[in-house]
């Protein structure tokens, strides 16, 4: 069985089970609290890097909300899911696999932006300097290496192959491969992979070791954007809607602060982070943090960031029945930079 298939077969599964789970998503830490509104948010977060999230609440932007660590996560897909079923309160990925989870019922809403491309941080498709893949049609028969299928970079990539004249069933014989991101370098130099998919410092880290070259990049195709967010499950924005509203607040005000910082100054805030939490990584990463790539000033999330994947969803036959609206997936109530305000 393809990859592809199994990534197809993994997502209808986990639909079915969110379908069964949306009745007891609210039983996380939050259910406790009665009437008191939650002050500790569990999350996941990533080996060697900085989340937004983490930042803000190092510069004392969320107030009195805490935020518990309970793990690392290597994909959005699987932290939006997490967060579905209750196991975190907040999780992060792209926003047409929020859709995708958003149209299986699962009662989740996206709140505030936290990655996308610019003309600094951007998701590149790379391949050794030697490699003969120069354009679209040379990835047939081909294996590229991404952080998790079903997301971002299988959404860009299969749009790069459909504007490069490839057929469906040509697209089909393009093999996506899973990899940690933090292992995908190592394979695309070992020629495990053809092309890896690489995104932030990581892909500036791979870069500045040299031997690869990009065959296109997520920006060059779309322009500046936002591409992932992150969300809440439904319930706990009900009980919790001044928590939420500290967290948006929060992360935007961390946006923005590392947007308007020199970017020294926020990579050594980082490196201090990471240092203080104590999980045993290699802060090499963070020096080559450029910037978040949130289009929106503050995370304010644009209809057209929803818009977009559902259309290209939709196309992909990925949709079935009615296709959601994307003023049912997100909300920028809780943001206080929305229409040029400021927090």
């Amino acid at each position: 069985m393809s990859p592809p298939r199994r990534a197809l077969l993994r997502t209808l599964a986990t639909a079915a089970a969110l379908t069964l789970l949306a009745g007891t998503a609210g039983c996380g830490s939050d259910a406790e609290a009665g009437s008191r509104q939650a002050s500790e948010l569990r999350y996941q977060g990533s080996v060697g890097q900085v989340t937004l999230p983490e930042l803000a609440a190092d510069l004392g932007y969320l107030g009195d909300v805490r935020l518990k660590w309970i793990g690392n996560v290597t994909g959005g897909p699987q932290d939006i899911q997490a967060t579905a079923t209750g196991q975190s309160d907040f999780g992060g990925a792209f926003n047409g696999a929020i859709v995708k989870l958003a149209a299986a019922n699962a009662p989740i809403t996206a709140v505030v932006s936290y990655y996308g491309s610019d003309a600094q941080s951007f998701q590149g498709y790379y391949v050794l300097d030697d490699s003969p893949i120069r354009g679209p049609r040379d990835l047939i028969g081909r294996k590229v290496g991404m952080n998790t299928l079903g997301a971002h970079a299988e959404a860009v990539l299969k749009t790069w192959l459909a504007r490069g004249g490839l057929t469906a069933a040509e697209i089909k014989q393009v093999e996506l491969v899973a990899l940690p991101p933090v292992n995908t370098e190592q394979s695309l130099r070992q020629r495990q992979i053809d092309v890896a998919v690489l995104g932030g410092v990581i892909r500036d880290k791979a870069v500045d070791s040299g031997g690869i070259r990009t065959i296109f990049t997520d920006y060059e195709l779309l322009g500046a954007f936002s591409a992932g967010t992150y969300v809440f499950r439904d319930d706990f924005i009900k009980r919790n809607p001044e928590t939420v509203k500290a967290f948006v607040t929060g992360v935007g005000k961390a946006i923005e602060w590392a947007r308007t910082e020199p970017r020294e100054t926020v990579v050594a805030r980082m490196r201090d982070i990471i240092a203080k939490r104590g999980r045993n990584e290699d802060p090499s990463l963070v020096a080559y943090w450029k910037s978040s790539g949130v289009a929106g000033r503050g995370g304010v999330i644009d209809e057209r960031e929803f818009g977009t994947w559902i259309d290209w969803l939709a196309a992909e036959g990925e949709l079935k029945g009615e296709r959601p609206k994307a003023g049912d997936i997100y909300t920028n109530r809780f943001n206080p930079f929305v229409d040029g305000g400021g927090a």
